[in-house]
């Protein structure tokens, strides 16, 4: 979308990485890198408290002790074993589109466009 205060087009990107073995005989690890503003704006304690919601972690994209800069976030699924693979990325689909959707609705209410 534009924003109006920049004057600047934002472009909302996903990234997906594909489902590779995460430690061998140890299940399997998938992540899709998102810029979320609405949620950045919520807070990180919102967003974390609603992937767990939806069986997912969210990160920044400088891994597990990187930290979070700006509004990209690597979210990956929280379960890792006693799915299959097929659950693991359906978890995954659903989830982002979920935090996609309500992403939405959060930059109209902190007013990002």
């Amino acid at each position: 979308g534009i924003n109006a205060e920049y004057g600047v087009y934002v472009r909302r990107e996903v990234r997906v990485h594909p489902l590779l073995p995460h430690q061998p005989r140890n299940g399997y690890a998938s992540s899709v890198h998102i810029d979320l503003p609405g949620w950045t704006a919520e807070g990180i304690d919102s967003l974390k408290k609603r992937c767990e919601e939806l069986k997912l972690q969210p990160r920044g994209t400088r891994g597990e002790s990187g930290g979070q800069t700006g509004i990209t976030y690597d979210i990956s699924n929280k379960h890792r074993l006693g799915y299959s693979e097929v659950e693991l990325v359906q978890c995954m689909i659903d989830g982002v589109n979920t935090l996609y959707r309500e992403d939405l609705r959060l930059q109209k209410k902190h007013q990002i466009y």
